[in-house]
């Protein structure tokens, strides 16, 4: 193995490779990057001979006749093509599912889990993926599916891709080393990370083990989302979005690539690692962003602003604002509102929601045991009435409105425009919270005419 970063896969080795990582900046930019000199081309793209031994290769991920805002694609320049590959053959999809979700039938319920329980020895990012639901089909490229992992080895001699959908990364506890095929991500809890459709990659752990969360998006790649009257700054930053520095890997001897292919699981043994792309330019890239530096834009006078205000990234359908799938962040902030109940307000919404917890609590819903816990979650369906729980409510209706830090939490939100289905292992999983609609008993009367 060569390039940048060092070989293995023990934790240790993770850790210090994490450590010394550097990165490109900028959201949708045109990036470019080689681990040899000379390695990329320059005035053109598939040259007659690539430098330096190489093979051309373009990676698209969108039409070629896209406009050009939207359209994403990369040039790579490798040491083998990605056709050099023997056949795929189906293997099992182990607890990994995929849109069109048939198990059971929507459900307008309200429903919470607890964290994933501790994976069996040996279990590493890619088993351990489990799928709590989704919506739309992933053979005609429409919406999204929730998935959940927990993991407590590195993905050895093993390698991973995704022809269905792009996958939006939120490590809740352990980090991940992301080793691609345009370099080395570390994603840590608190921070996100993005590999496209298509992107090949393997997960090593920067602790003993890991858990989140993983929206796969169907649909149209994540964009930010536009500004309108906010103007030209706020929310996510562009410039905080840390893309990779090309590394390859040199290796020879057999490699399990595993691709997903409209819904199912497929193998090929390699003869060599596919991470072996010396040079690349585009804009269809991994990356990583820290959520801790999202631009929170609030009320200063009255009200609590629609949760819309947090999105970080959105993937727009062909209705203007409708979204396949919104990534909400409630990050630390200040809470000023006078004469306003300040946690979310209670609400029914056209939109469907599932919700999890990074760190600390979240200010609408009550923490610790039987509650909203770190790397848990909740669902509430299109129309579904929700909102603050009983205890959330008393509090905050009785609370002095001096200037308040929110700052011992950090939730976020897959925010979708169709119903999310749950697959059999969620709406039967032992980890399912029973009695969730108590949290809103007690809400007494006080009208008094």
């Amino acid at each position: 193995m060569s390039g940048n970063g060092t070989s293995g896969n023990s934790t240790e080795q993770a850790r210090k490779t994490a450590n010394g990582l550097v990165y490109l900046s900028g959201f949708g930019n045109e990036h470019g990057s080689e681990a040899a000199p000379g390695a990329l081309p320059l005035g053109r793209n598939s040259p007659q001979r690539a430098p330096l031994g190489l093979y051309a290769e373009q990676l698209s991920g969108s039409a070629f006749t896209e406009p050009r805002a939207q359209n994403r694609r990369s040039w790579l320049y490798r040491i083998r093509p990605s056709a050099a590959h023997p056949p795929f053959t189906r293997v099992d999809n182990g607890a990994l599912r995929s849109a069109p979700f048939t198990e059971t039938v929507p459900d307008p319920n309200r429903l919470r889990w607890n964290p994933l329980p501790e994976p069996a020895p040996g279990t590493d990012w890619l088993a351990g993926l489990w799928t709590l639901g989704g919506n739309g089909d992933a053979t005609q490229r429409t919406g999204m599916a929730v998935h959940l992992y927990h993991a407590n080895a590195a993905m050895e001699r093993r390698v991973f891709s995704d022809a269905d959908g792009e996958l939006l990364i939120v490590p809740e506890h352990g980090g991940l080393l992301l080793r691609t095929e345009f370099g080395l991500l570390a994603a840590h809890p608190g921070e996100m990370a993005l590999i496209p459709r298509g992107v090949r990659f393997r997960v090593e752990l920067l602790d003993d083990t890991a858990r989140g969360y993983v929206c796969e998006n169907y649909g149209a790649p994540f964009q930010l989302p536009d500004l309108g009257p906010i103007g030209a700054n706020g929310l996510a930053n562009a410039r905080d979005f840390r893309a990779p520095v090309a590394a390859y890997e040199d290796v020879e001897g057999p490699v399990d690539v595993v691709n997903k292919f409209c819904g199912n699981l497929w193998a090929a043994t390699y003869d060599h690692s596919p991470l072996d792309v010396v040079a690349w330019h585009g804009n269809h890239l991994p990356y990583v962003y820290d959520l801790h530096r999202f631009n929170v834009i609030g009320t200063i006078s009255y009200d609590h602003p629609d949760p819309s205000i947090f999105t970080v990234l959105t993937s727009p359908t062909d209705t203007p604002g409708l979204a396949s799938v919104d990534f909400v962040v409630f990050a630390p902030r200040w809470l000023v509102g006078e004469d306003t109940f300040r946690p979310p307000y209670f609400h029914r919404n056209v939109m469907s929601e599932y919700m999890g917890l990074i760190e600390g609590a979240y200010d609408a819903k009550t923490a610790g045991e039987g509650g909203f816990v770190p790397g848990g979650g909740s669902l509430h369906n299109m129309m579904s009435a929700h909102g603050p729980d009983r205890e959330t409510f008393d509090k905050a209706s009785a609370a002095e409105l001096k200037p308040q830090r929110v700052d011992d939490g950090l939730a976020f939100m897959f925010e979708t425009r169709w119903p999310v289905t749950a697959t059999q292992q969620a709406a039967g999983a032992g980890h399912l919270q029973q009695g969730y609609d108590d949290v809103w008993q007690g809400l007494e009367r006080h009208f008094r005419p």
